[in-house]
């Protein structure tokens, strides 16, 4: 005789099951995230943060990284096109807009310039605003005093980023001076390998202001005092951190950052992780990671994705211009 009751408590076991695995499922188990640049970066940051998150929520069993410094990103984007790596990413941002913008000759020989078209855009997540700081016994306590010394003598003030000239770090910085009636080309800018580095130029003496990332100095906030961040208003998560444009000057911008795979990455894999990375936003566990490093939520998944890179290009050649980088 047939169990009507077990048969049913057996169906009802089985849809549950499929219910929690499609609320959680995992189409890929494992990504290995590329950094183009060395620890303490933002790319690095983003990788590293992303992977924690995912992790912890149950999206990926397991996350991996490999930061691959060189050619302000170009290397690891050359490395992706060459090798063409399964579930792998690069975190990328701005920068790599500008070096198509900037004709910036990457590794792959005869290639030419490279861009965002020579890997797949599979989704922006994140927006990281720009940031100014001095170290914590500075004697320059807001940005106007920077301003200030840097017109009395421009050899007084050299500046950190945690990459090369016309990269967003250099930007953020010529803004903010362009902004004081500066010329942004004669600040001296000095280049470091990721903003760990960078930091440490500026609390060694070897600068006296860095320009980055809000997140990058999240973490440093002990060690540094931030005159000045690029949004349009203070942002909660970091509260004490004065905005340029309450002190006088019109500086606003913020930096997106998201994940791209390599030439032939499959149709099914990158809707994969972009789902995937738009689901964690919803999670706790992403938003521990992301108020400690005081990002803004920015999803740009697939064809959005590409048509806001599409407008970016445009927009940053237009401001390059603007301030005479190209």
């Amino acid at each position: 005789m047939i169990n009507i009751k077990k048969i049913l408590s057996v169906l009802f076991s089985a849809i549950l099951l499929i219910s929690a695995t499609a609320t959680n499922s995992i189409a890929i188990d494992k990504i290995h995230f590329v950094i183009g640049g060395g620890a303490g970066g933002g790319w690095d940051g983003t990788a590293r943060g992303t992977g924690e998150a995912l992790t912890k929520a149950g999206f990926l069993k397991s996350a991996s990284f490999e930061n691959m410094s060189g050619g302000g990103g170009g290397k690891a984007l050359a490395y992706m096109i060459n090798t063409k790596p399964e579930n792998t990413v690069l975190v990328q941002s701005t920068p790599l807009v500008l070096r198509s913008i900037t004709r910036h000759k990457g590794y792959v020989s005869g290639s030419g310039t490279l861009s965002y078209k020579d890997v797949v855009p599979i989704a922006g997540v994140i927006g990281d605003y720009g940031a100014i700081a001095v170290a914590k016994n500075s004697p320059y306590k807001n940005f106007a005093d920077v301003v200030k010394a840097y017109k009395a003598d421009p050899n007084s003030i050299k500046m950190a980023g945690g990459s090369v000239r016309g990269s967003m770090d250099h930007l953020i910085g010529a803004l903010a001076f362009q902004a004081a009636g500066a010329n942004p080309n004669d600040v001296a800018y000095i280049p470091y390998d990721a903003g760990g580095k960078a930091l440490a130029g500026l609390l060694s003496g070897e600068t006296q202001i860095i320009s980055t990332g809000l997140g990058e100095l999240m973490g440093a906030r002990d060690q540094v005092r931030i005159i000045g961040i690029t949004a349009p208003d203070r942002v909660s998560d970091a509260p004490d951190a004065p905005t340029l444009k309450e002190q006088g000057y019109d500086v606003q911008f913020v930096n997106w950052r998201g994940f791209f795979g390599p030439p032939g990455m499959s149709n099914k894999d990158k809707k994969a992780i972009a789902k995937m990375l738009g689901d964690v936003q919803k999670t706790p566990e992403w938003e521990t990671v992301r108020a400690r490093n005081a990002w803004v939520n920015i999803y740009n998944p697939d064809k959005k994705f590409v048509k806001f890179l599409k407008t970016q290009t445009k927009e940053m050649t237009d401001l390059m211009k603007k301030l005479g980088v190209i």
